[in-house]
């Protein structure tokens, strides 16, 4: 049986865990976060690994995780850097034609003129999202520049304090009334997509952002080729093999909007058939070093 390094033990772990088991991987949880570890006398056999399932969150635990195991990642460090790094996955995808937002980078400290630049950019209203946070942790919808210049004065202030290590921010136009799709990629391929929509009373009462950590439900579709089409490009430009694709469309667009090397696994109801023959498939071509 091969053994899998698994860093988080959450939702995805609970739903992972039997199927792969059933294709003779064995999930097993280890973490360095929220520990005091004497790295010398770690509490799990180093050895015991053959491959981990993706790079933990916490970058600088999981560099010390990487150097205990010394195994191979599904997603490694560079891909859940990469994808993490909206900007750049954004600058990545539009390099190779991949549609996306327009998006404006704002790195602080800025003056006052390239931030009135930023808004007057878009027809408002604007979104501002940090650049590097999940689960739409930060994100913001504004729609006059008193209001804009209020987010990005309370961000200067975050950013000011010395240990923040990311001081960007995104500035990116809104879609009203976009679809929201999550679209998981295996190994170039689309396995599955759910739609994430917040219940009516709460659109009603001015929500707007879909993440279902935030209380919207994820429901499973089946995707249009197009849309099918557009997610594995995204896959193949940011060269990850295993990724969540998160896309918006209306009715004359369609782009994508961010990437997530880290992504939530859904009930299997939600995926195509064979996915978890595809990502057991994945996980033993890492192990094998098959990259």
């Amino acid at each position: 049986m091969l053994s899998l390094a698994v860093a988080n033990r959450t939702e995805s772990f609970e739903r992972l865990r039997s199927p792969l088991a059933e294709r003779g991987i064995e999930l097993r949880h280890v973490s360095l976060s929220r520990t005091a570890t004497v790295l010398a006398e770690p509490p799990f056999d180093p050895d015991a690994f053959d491959v981990g399932y993706v790079f933990p969150g916490r970058i600088m635990e999981g560099g010390t995780l990487d150097a205990l195991l010394d195994i191979p990642w599904v997603n490694d460090r560079e891909g859940v850097l990469c994808s993490r790094n909206k900007a750049g996955a954004l600058a990545r995808l539009d390099r190779a034609g991949v549609p996306t937002p327009d998006s404006v980078l704002v790195s602080n400290p800025v003056d006052g003129e390239a931030l009135q630049a930023a808004f007057e950019r878009f027809e408002p209203p604007v979104v501002v999202k940090p650049n590097s946070t999940t689960r739409g942790i930060g994100v913001t919808k504004v729609h006059d520049p008193d209001s804009f210049l209020g987010v990005t004065d309370y961000l200067d202030l975050v950013h000011d304090y010395r240990a923040t290590a990311d001081k960007s921010f995104l500035v990116q136009e809104y879609l009203p009334d976009a679809t929201d799709y999550r679209v998981m990629v295996v190994d170039g391929e689309v396995v599955g997509a759910v739609e994430r929509s917040l219940p009516d009373g709460e659109r009603e009462a001015g929500r707007w952002k879909h993440n279902v950590h935030r209380g919207a439900e994820a429901s499973g579709v089946e995707l249009p080729a197009e849309l099918r089409i557009l997610a594995e490009e995204a896959a193949a430009a940011m060269g990850i093999r295993y990724l969540g694709v998160d896309l918006l469309v209306t009715d004359d667009r369609a782009v994508v909007a961010e990437t997530n090397a880290r992504p939530t696994v859904d009930e299997a109801t939600k995926y195509e058939e064979g996915f978890y023959d595809r990502l057991a498939a994945l996980v033993r071509a890492t192990a094998d070093g098959e990259r």
